[in-house]
């Protein structure tokens, strides 16, 4: 199935894209894929010289 969108209208985008991802992954995976894009915090490089026996 083609989709004709128009690609300078974001909320467009944002809809065809939200709805291709339901589709491909299911509701549970489009939210585990939303998850891996979520914000981190901490200073990894600077935490890792505090603890250097712990192992990622």
């Amino acid at each position: 199935m083609s989709v004709t969108i128009n690609v300078n209208n974001l909320m467009e985008i944002r809809r065809v894209g939200l709805q291709a991802l339901q589709e491909a992954l299911g509701p549970i995976g489009t939210v585990r894929f939303f998850q891996q894009y979520e914000n981190s915090f901490g200073n990894y490089t600077k935490e890792k010289y505090q603890q250097p026996d712990l192992t990622v």
